[in-house]
C-alpha cells in the first residue's frame, strides 16, 4: 500500500513553464483534443504536462538515476513515451491541481493524494502500442492559472510572468487544401509598438515562426512562407484590435483586445506519486465513466481506466531497480 512517505515532491521553477509553452506552441497543429475545450486550454494542459516531464528528467539527473531520452516524444507524435528507465519505456501521466483549497491542503499534508485516481483515458490505453513491461508514472502538479481578463490584469499589474496568445480557427490552422496563405498583412490599432510572433507550418508541414515589430497604425507584410497559422503571440497586452489578412484565403481575422489568453502556468510543486507497469495497470484498473468526480477533477471529460493512487508501486523501488539494471 502506497503512503505519502513514498511520494516525491519537486519544487516548481519558472523555466519549466517556459519549456512547456515552447513545446505546446510547436505541437498545437498535431495534438488531439481529447479533453475538449478551447485551444488555449489544450495548450495550457500540454505545457503543464511537459513541465512535469522536464522536472522529472532534472530529478533523475540530480539523483544520478540512469535514463534514456532517445525515444522522447516529438511534438508531431504526441503519444509516444517520454523517457526510458532500464530499457523500459515510461509514460508520465500528469494531473493539475488548481483549486486553492486543495493546494493549501497539499502544502500541509500529501495524504489526500492517496485517495486520488490514477487515470488513463480508455481509448488511449486500448490504442497504445506499448509493451506490457512499459511503465506509467503518475504525477500531480499544483499551481494557478490567470486565464480570464480580470486575472490577467492582476498579473500584469504585479509584474508577474505571462504569455499572451491567440489561436486561430481551422480555416487558418488546419485547412483542407494545402497552399500558402500568401503575403500575410498585419495592422494594429494599438497605441504602442508590439513585438509579435506568428506560428504555423511551411510547405513541408514543418513548424515555423515569424517575428515582426508592429508599430501603431502601420501595415506590415510577411514573406509567403506560412501555409497554416496556428497562433499569434504578443509581448504585451494590446489596448486595441489587431487585424491579419491572408490574400490566398481572402479572409481577414480580427483579434480584439479582450481575445488574448494567458497560458503561463504559475506552478508551485510537482508530486510524483507512484508507478505501475502496463501489465499491472491492466490487471488492477476498473472503468470510470465520463462525468465521474475524482480528487483532481469535478468531473472527468472522457471514459477512463482507474487505479487508486494508494495501489501504485513506490518510485523509490523503481529507481533502485533502474540502477541495478544499468549495472
Amino acid at each position: 500500500m502506497l503512503t505519502k512517505t513514498d511520494f516525491i515532491r519537486i519544487p516548481y521553477t519558472p523555466d519549466l513553464s517556459s519549456g512547456g509553452i515552447a513545446y505546446a506552441c510547436r505541437s498545437l497543429p498535431h495534438t488531439y483534443n481529447r479533453m475538449g475545450g478551447s485551444s488555449t486550454k489544450r495548450m495550457r494542459r500540454i505545457a503543464g504536462g511537459v513541465a512535469v516531464e522536464l522536472a522529472f528528467r532534472r530529478y533523475l539527473n540530480e539523483h544520478q538515476i540512469p535514463f534514456d531520452v532517445k525515444g522522447a516524444t516529438s511534438f508531431t507524435d504526441p503519444d509516444k513515451y517520454d523517457v526510458s528507465l532500464g530499457g523500459r519505456r515510461c509514460d508520465i501521466k500528469s494531473f493539475f491541481i488548481t483549486r486553492r483549497n486543495q493546494i493549501k491542503s497539499l502544502a500541509r499534508d500529501l495524504s489526500p493524494l492517496t485517495n486520488a485516481a490514477a487515470l488513463i483515458p480508455s481509448d488511449q490505453f486500448v490504442g497504445s502500442h506499448q509493451k506490457e513491461s512499459d511503465i506509467y508514472i503518475f504525477a500531480f502538479l499544483t499551481g494557478l492559472n490567470a486565464s480570464n481578463q480580470h486575472d490577467i490584469a492582476k498579473v500584469l499589474e504585479a509584474g508577474k510572468p505571462f504569455y499572451l496568445i491567440h489561436t486561430l480557427s481551422k480555416n487558418w490552422a488546419k485547412p483542407k487544401a494545402w497552399y500558402s496563405l500568401g503575403k500575410l498583412a498585419l495592422k494594429s490599432d494599438c497605441n504602442e509598438t508590439l513585438s509579435i510572433e506568428l506560428g504555423g507550418q511551411d510547405a513541408d508541414r514543418n513548424f515555423i515562426s515569424e517575428r515582426i515589430t508592429l508599430e501603431p497604425q502601420k501595415r506590415v507584410q510577411l514573406h509567403p512562407r506560412l501555409h497554416t497559422l496556428a497562433y499569434i503571440h504578443v509581448n504585451k497586452m494590446p489596448d486595441a484590435r489587431i487585424g491579419i489578412h491572408s490574400p490566398n484565403l481572402n479572409k481577414t481575422h480580427i483579434v480584439q483586445a479582450s481575445e488574448w489568453s494567458n497560458i503561463w502556468f504559475y506552478g508551485m510543486s510537482i508530486i510524483l506519486t507512484g508507478y505501475l507497469t502496463r501489465a499491472q495497470f491492466r490487471k488492477k484498473a476498473r472503468e470510470l465513466p465520463a462525468g465521474s468526480k475524482v480528487y483532481q477533477y469535478n468531473k472527468t471529460m472522457t471514459k477512463n481506466l482507474m487505479v487508486p493512487v494508494a495501489e501504485l508501486n513506490p518510485l523509490g523501488e523503481l529507481f533502485e531497480k533502474t540502477k541495478a539494471w544499468r549495472k
